[in-house]
């Protein structure tokens, strides 16, 4: 079986020596996105025997991975390893993650940090990576513990058949969404993980901030009763119930709560907006259909 290990770096010059040596005896393909460096990060992996994909200025994680499947694609590799170039990921644990495909098992398979036991992962990303994993779950309708695990292996197949669009860090989910309407069999692994200060240099604020965003720009998309429906119908009750009490304190005391009121009507006409729009949304995806 032929594998290909797929780095994607940006200003990874201290990490990415010790990463590729330890992956020469066991891998004979590294790929090395350099995404945009300003360092020393393609010129010690190029010294190393590394494949070089050179982004001239940083276009982001997600188009970081699209270069490592396309360059994986054209070397018609059986499978394909995204490993993260800054020191997390453990070597040690890359047989376990490529087992289920060589077993034919599965398409995908997961790295994942919440199977068996748990990594030791800052308090603030479990809580920001099980809520991102609970929306991708909502929206895939599977039940995968770690949707933004950057440590995967892909078959062949998956890199054929995933056409990605995301540029930033909303890859990963937009991996899962897709392979999930493809029909792509996916597994999660165990594996351990190290954090140590300044092993990612992707501030964790925005990180989170962008994931979210494509999330919920993907479940627009894929599931608008949910994103839209549902908080469209809890616009127009609670609209409905702050109408309700204005007229009731008027028919009492002769009074009009004119804050209340307009709050009770703002909100009748979000949640009739949020409902027309699943509406056309719909219309709009039985006509592709159709077609």
């Amino acid at each position: 079986m032929k594998v290909a290990v797929g780095l994607p770096a940006y200003n990874e010059e201290k990490n990415i020596a010790s990463i590729i040596i330890k992956l020469k005896p066991i891998i004979d393909t590294i790929i090395v996105c350099d995404d945009g460096s300003s360092d020393l990060t393609s010129k010690i992996a190029s010294e190393l025997g590394a494949i070089i994909i050179i982004h001239t200025k940083n276009m982001g994680y997600g188009a970081a991975i699209t270069s490592l499947f396309a360059k994986a694609k054209d070397m018609n590799v059986d499978a394909l390893i995204t490993f993260d170039a800054d020191g997390q990921h453990r070597v040690e644990d890359i047989e376990s993650v490529l087992e289920p495909i060589v077993k034919g098992e599965a398409d995908i398979v997961i790295g994942s940090r919440f199977i068996g036991k748990e990594s030791q992962i800052p308090f603030y990303r479990k809580i920001g990576i099980k809520t991102i994993s609970g929306l991708t779950n909502t929206i895939t309708g599977s039940r995968i513990k770690d949707s933004q695990s950057g440590f995967r292996a892909y078959t062949n197949r998956a890199l054929r058949t995933l056409q990605l669009t995301e540029n930033g860090m909303g890859v990963s989910t937009e991996i899962l969404i897709k392979a999930s309407k493809n029909d792509l069999k996916i597994a999660e692994i165990p594996i351990e993980i190290r954090y140590h200060k300044d092993s990612s240099t992707h501030n964790p604020v925005l990180h989170g901030a962008s994931v979210m965003m494509s999330t919920f720009r993907f479940m627009a998309l894929q599931k608008p009763l949910i994103f839209y429906g549902i908080p469209g119908i809890c616009f127009v009750i609670v609209g409905l119930f702050f109408v309700g009490w204005t007229i009731q304190q008027y028919m009492e005391s002769g009074n009009m709560i004119t804050n209340i009121s307009l709050i009770g009507i703002g909100c009748i006409i979000l949640g009739i907006q949020l409902l027309i729009t699943i509406s056309i949304i719909n219309s709009m995806i039985i006509l592709i259909k159709e077609r």
